[in-house]
C-alpha cells in the first residue's frame, strides 16, 4: 500500500468525483480509487486484475465498515442486555472498552472516522424513539416534558450541524490581510514618530513591530504562516485557527469558528439526556428516589419494555457521564484561558501546572482572569469560514 494513502485526508482536497471530467453524473466522494475506478469504467477501459468489478471494489472500500457496529449491533446488544441484569452488566460494561480500543486504534492511525459520530446521532435517535414508543404510552410523561425533550433534540442537532460548518482554517489570504492591516498601522504609527523626532520612541516602536511579527509562526507541513494559538491538526491535515482539540464525537477539528457552538451543543445535548433519564426513572420506578432508582429498581425485569428502557437508561448515563466530564474540562479550560493543544504542549515541555485534581492544565500565558477570559471567549471574531457549504460538509 502507498504512503498517499496511509495519510489523513484534506478536507479542502480538490481531488474529487464531482470535480472528475469524465463523471459526469457527480457523486459526493473523495476517493481517488474510486475516481480511478469510474473512470476506466466510463472510458471502457479494462480493469487492471481480479475478477471483482473496480467500482464495486473502491465503493467497498470506501464504505466505512465500522458504522456498521453503530447502525446494527448496538440495538441487539442492548436488547440482550435487558434480557437479564448479568447479561446487562457485561454488555454495558464491554461496549464502553470497545469504544476506547476503536479509539486509539483509529487515534494511532491519524485518520477521520465516521464511528462516533454515527454513534452519537444513532444513540440519540434510538433512545428518542424508546422515549415516544415505551415511555409516553404509559401516562407519566406530560405533553410539557415531552416537548422539552423533543426541544433538546432539534437544537442538539441544529447546534452540531453549525459546529460542523466550519472549523476556522488558516489560509495565505489570511496572513496578507494581516501583513496589509499591520502595514497601514506601522505607516501610520511611524509618521507619528517621525513627526515627533524621538529616538527612543522609534527604537520602541520597532521593537513592538518586531514582537507582533514574531507571533505569527509556519507550519512546517502546509509551508503556510499561521496566527498566534493556531495549530496544525494531524487528523485533518490543516491548520485551525486557535486550535483545541480534534473531536471523534463531530468527526471535525474545534477551533475559533466553531469553539462556542461545540459548548454550545455539549451544554445542549448533556441537559437534555440528564432530562430525559429522569423522566424515564421515574416512569419505571415511581416509588424509588431519583438517584438510588438506576441502582434499585424492582421489578423492572418482569416486563421486556420495562427491562430495555431501563438498559437504555443505563446506556444513555455512561455516555452523558462520559460528555459531561468534557464538558466540565472544556468550562475550565475556558476559564483559564488555554486550550487542549496548548495544554498537552505545556504538559511536554514541563511549563503547565495542574489545577483541580489535573482537571485544568494551567500555563498562565493568556489567562486575564475568569471574566475577562469569558468574554474573550464570548466576543471573539469568527474565523474565516468558507462561503460554500455542502452535506459532505456535515460528515
Amino acid at each position: 500500500m502507498k504512503w498517499e494513502k496511509l495519510k489523513p485526508p484534506e478536507p479542502d482536497d480538490p481531488m474529487c468525483c464531482c470535480e472528475c471530467n469524465y463523471d459526469q453524473y457527480g457523486c459526493c466522494c473523495d476517493c481517488e480509487d474510486l475516481d480511478e475506478a469510474f473512470n476506466r469504467w466510463l472510458k471502457d477501459r479494462p480493469p487492471k486484475g481480479g475478477s471483482q468489478s473496480p467500482v464495486l471494489g473502491a465503493m467497498i472500500d470506501k464504505l466505512e465498515i465500522s458504522m456498521i457496529p453503530a447502525l446494527v449491533l448496538l440495538p441487539v446488544l442492548l436488547r440482550v442486555a435487558a434480557l437479564h441484569y448479568l447479561l446487562g452488566i457485561i454488555i454495558l460494561t464491554a461496549l464502553p472498552i470497545l469504544v476506547l480500543w476503536y479509539y486509539y486504534a483509529t487515534h494511532r492511525k491519524k485518520r477521520r472516522t465516521l464511528f462516533f459520530l454515527t454513534l452519537a446521532l444513532f444513540s440519540l435517535f434510538h433512545m428518542y424513539y424508546l422515549f415516544i414508543t415505551e415511555i409516553i404510552p404509559r401516562g407519566d410523561v406530560s405533553q410539557l416534558q415531552v416537548c422539552a425533550v423533543t426541544t433538546g433534540v432539534i437544537l442538539t442537532v441544529i447546534s452540531l450541524i453549525h459546529t460542523k460548518r466550519g472549523t476556522g482554517l488558516v489560509t495565505t489570504s489570511l496572513h496578507k490581510a494581516h501583513s496589509l492591516e499591520a502595514n497601514k498601522g506601522a505607516a501610520h504609527l511611524n509618521g507619528s514618530v517621525q513627526s515627533a523626532a524621538s529616538s527612543g520612541t522609534a527604537a520602541e516602536f520597532q521593537t513592538t513591530k518586531e514582537a507582533v511579527a514574531a507571533k505569527w509562526s509556519s507550519c512546517p507541513v502546509c509551508k503556510i504562516m499561521r496566527p498566534p494559538r493556531a495549530g496544525h491538526c494531524r487528523t485533518c491535515g490543516s491548520c485551525v485557527q486557535r486550535l483545541d482539540h480534534h473531536c471523534i464525537w463531530i468527526n471535525s477539528c474545534v477551533g475559533q469558528a466553531n469553539h462556542r457552538s461545540f459548548l454550545l451543543t455539549l451544554s445542549v445535548f448533556v441537559l437534555t439526556s440528564l432530562y430525559g433519564i429522569s423522566l424515564v426513572l421515574c416512569s419505571l420506578c415511581p416509588q424509588q428516589y431519583l438517584m438510588t432508582a438506576l441502582l434499585y429498581c424492582p421489578g423492572v425485569y418482569s416486563q421486556s419494555s420495562m427491562a430495555l428502557c431501563f438498559t437504555c437508561a443505563w446506556y444513555s448515563s455512561i455516555v452523558t457521564g462520559g460528555l459531561l466530564h468534557l464538558l466540565v474540562v472544556q468550562v475550565l479550560n475556558i476559564s483559564f484561558n488555554v486550550t487542549e493543544r496548548e495544554a498537552q504542549l505545556a504538559l511536554r515541555s514541563k511549563t503547565g501546572k495542574r489545577r483541580l485534581w489535573g482537571l485544568v492544565i494551567v500555563t498562565g500565558e493568556y489567562s486575564r482572569g475568569f471574566c475577562h477570559n469569558w468574554v474573550e471567549f464570548l466576543t471573539m471574531a469568527d474565523a474565516s469560514v468558507s462561503p460554500r457549504s455542502s452535506l459532505t460538509d456535515l460528515v
